[in-house]
Order: C-alpha cells, then structure tokens, then sequence
C-alpha cells in the first residue's frame, strides 16, 4: 500500500509526502481465490493508519482504490466492507480503467510528441495495453498476465526455475497477448511507453540510470537488453537475483515471470523500445481527479466497483 500526497502547482500532481506499507496481499489468497481473514485484517490497520497520517497532512478525503489483489478476489465485496468501517469508501478499479488511467499519466508525462503511442504495465496480478492518438486510450484491455500472478502459478520458488517451466509461461503470455498483438500491430505505435516497478527494475538491470538520479533523467529499455537480461535471471536463484542492480530482494522471486511477460509482449506486439515513464496509475488517478467531474470521460468507469 503506497499513500501518495501531492499539492497542484498548473495542474501538475507534486508529490510532498510519500509512504509505504508492505501487505504481500497477493501471496495471502488461499486456493480458492478468497483472500485470507487476517490478510484483511491487516489491510483495515493499514489503512487506519494511513487515514491518520493523511490527516495530519491535512487530507480529509483520500482517493482509496484497489487493483488485482482485491479485484480478483471470490470476497472482495466482503473486502470492500471491511475497509468501510474505517471512514474510508474503498473503490476497486476495473482492468481497462486501470489501462485508461495509466495511459492518460504516461502521455502527460511523454506528450505529444510521442505521436500514436502504446502503453505497457505490469502489475502482480494484470498486464495492461493501451493504444491512442490523444489524451486517452482509443483501444485498452487487462490481462491476467501479472508477475505476481505467473510466479505463483508457475514459477514460486527460490531455485533456479526448470526450462520446461520458463516455456510455459512464455506459451501463456504469447496466448492471452493474441489479440492484442494483433490489434497494436495493426495500429503501428510511434512510441511505446513502459510504466511499473516491474519495467523499471528490469530497465535498470539493462542499464537505465538508477532512481537516486531524478525522474528527468531519459531511460529506456530496448528488446535485446532484455532478452540477454531474462537469460541470466532465469540461470539464477532468487538470493542471488537480489544481487544484481534493480532487483529488490522483496521482487527477486517474481522478477523472472516479470521479465517473461516484458520480453514476450514487446516481441509479440513488434515493439523494439520502450520509455520507462515514472508517472503511472496514481498519477492518472490524480490526473483524472483534477478534471471537472473527477473521471477520466463522461462514460468514465473509473470511480465504479466493478467486477471485471
């Protein structure tokens, strides 16, 4: 959980006060797909404290939304009651608003320039697409293509993964992406743009400059970096993955699977290049708040519970 304040200087979300709350969500849901009482639990503590610490900053009504983790989840209304006892009004997103609110922060961030662009992000449970020519999104879809997700299914555990396995989450991805592949080919994006921790740890494997350096210093991550970066992590253990530069011990499990479906995507959808954007969904989430009525376009579902 990431608490995220910012103040409007033109229109532009500066952040004044970040903070950041460990939950593992995803790895707490049992074979069922409920997530677990005391994982909730934790997630109502959590978010007390954070009601609190927003207070203290003067942020009487903080924007509170949910992506995979809660949206996939066989008790997420039972979720969504749970967090109302703190005060709070929990909003989980739907995949293709997620896309939506993505591609608006990125284009901000990129602009115009960048021409017909793509949109990549993978999160722990979802991979998000999107293709426009303006503002927002002319096409958008969410797939069930999260690192996360992929690790558990295939790939959980601390050993060096078995090829057979490593190929059969490339077989899934290359399947789910189809579509879409077929559709981005189609429309032939000028730029391509990569948001997420996942894209911007691998970058940073491949050489991008490291965080400490500011969001205004370029970064991008090429297709062949990659694929000589996804042939050393899938040659070693998770400990030692944490080693290498990006790789966050807490992500060095789930950085393969990651890798996969960042290689695989950008091979299946014909993209060369990306650029590493630092600006992402809570950015399109503010982004979408400062607007008039608060929603990405009128027919906007962003601020809907939604079951997709």
């Amino acid at each position: 959980m990431r608490l995220v304040i910012t103040e409007q200087d033109g229109g532009l979300p500066l952040p004044v006060h970040t903070s950041k709350r460990r939950l593992h969500l995803a790895e707490r849901v049992s074979a069922d797909g409920r997530l677990a009482a005391d994982a909730v639990e934790c997630l109502v503590e959590a978010l007390t404290e954070v009601k609190e610490e927003a207070l203290r900053w003067k942020v009487t009504e903080p924007l509170v939304f949910a992506t995979a983790a809660v949206r996939d989840a066989v008790n997420r209304e039972e979720i969504v009651a749970a967090v109302a006892r703190t005060g709070l009004s929990l909003h989980v997103m739907s995949g293709v608003t997620e896309a939506e609110l993505t591609f608006l922060a990125a284009r901000q961030w990129i602009g115009w320039r960048a021409g017909p662009m793509a949109l990549l992000d993978i999160g722990g449970g979802s991979l998000e697409v999107a293709f426009g020519r303006g503002g927002t999104p002319d096409f958008a879809a969410s797939l069930p293509l999260g690192a996360g997700r992929l690790t558990r299914d295939y790939l959980d555990q601390d050993s060096v993964p078995a090829p057979e396995l490593v190929r059969q989450v490339r077989r899934r991805v290359r399947h789910e992406l189809r579509d879409v592949a077929a559709r981005i080919q189609w429309e032939r994006p000028r730029t391509a743009v990569a948001t997420s921790r996942t894209f911007h740890q691998l970058g940073r494997l491949c050489g991008a400059a490291p965080r400490r350096k500011g969001p205004f210093v370029p970064r991008h991550l090429s297709r062949s970096d990659l694929k000589a970066a996804l042939k050393t992590l899938v040659g070693l253990s998770a400990p030692d993955r944490a080693e290498l530069p990006g790789i966050s011990a807490a992500r060095a499990r789930q950085c393969v699977a990651g890798a996969i479906v960042a290689h695989t995507t950008m091979r299946s959808l014909d993209i060369d290049q990306v650029v590493l954007s630092p600006w992402a969904l809570r950015e399109g989430v503010m982004f979408a708040h400062l607007q008039r009525d608060g929603s990405l376009n009128p027919g906007s579902t962003a601020w809907r519970r939604s079951p997709n």
